[in-house]
């Protein structure tokens, strides 16, 4: 079984360079990911959106040219286990997600994604190699078309930059005439403020 370029072993080894550890959640991404691909027409500039915050975007940066950096990759947290591959221009894509309905005679990956165990009861390596062994058979997909706001347009938007009147810091221009931090959305206080 290879994922992505990579043998299976060759993965497991990126997996722990990039995340610090083997988690079986960025084994399934590995595999969603090449799911996906498979369903894409060739040469298309594809976006990606992961319904986790949860290892499976590990799992797409380290596969595909979509990053959180490079704003390819977007982050929609539901909770479930899924990620689409659409084309960045039309909406279309495919999505593809982990089917608990087909994890009946998995029962190591069952435990594992339905958390029927303590973490410190599983074995990460039966884990793997249940994952390994069920390839491409537990997972679901299905043709869909994303919401207009995740589109990008043809014509390349020039948002320049803007000082914002309030700290001083320089900002895309495109988000008001005050910079998001200063209407309350920025991620700290000041102390003394």
């Amino acid at each position: 079984m290879n994922i992505g370029p990579y043998s299976y072993e060759e993965f497991i080894d990126k997996v722990k360079a990039f995340h610090g550890s083997v988690a079986p959640g960025i084994v399934v991404g590995g595999i969603m990911v090449d799911i996906a691909r498979a369903h894409l027409p060739e040469g298309e500039f594809f976006d990606v959106i992961c319904e986790t915050d949860r290892c499976l975007p590990d799992a797409v940066q380290i596969l595909t040219p979509c990053t959180i950096g490079n704003g390819w990759l977007k982050i929609v947290d539901t909770s479930r286990y899924a990620l689409t591959f659409y084309n960045k221009y039309t909406g279309d894509g495919i999505r593809v997600h982990l089917d608990a309905v087909k994890l009946t005679g998995w029962p190591c990956i069952r435990a594992w994604f339905l958390k029927d165990k303590p973490k410190k009861e599983q074995k990460i390596q039966d884990i793997l190699d249940e994952f390994r062994k069920a390839g491409t058979c537990i997972y679901s997909l299905k043709k869909v078309k994303v919401q207009s706001s995740y589109i990008t347009s043809l014509e390349k938007k020039s948002s320049g930059v803007a000082m914002c009147p309030s700290c001083g810091e320089a900002y895309r221009a495109n988000l008001g005439t005050v910079c998001p931090a200063c209407r309350g959305m920025g991620p700290f206080t000041v102390e003394g403020d």
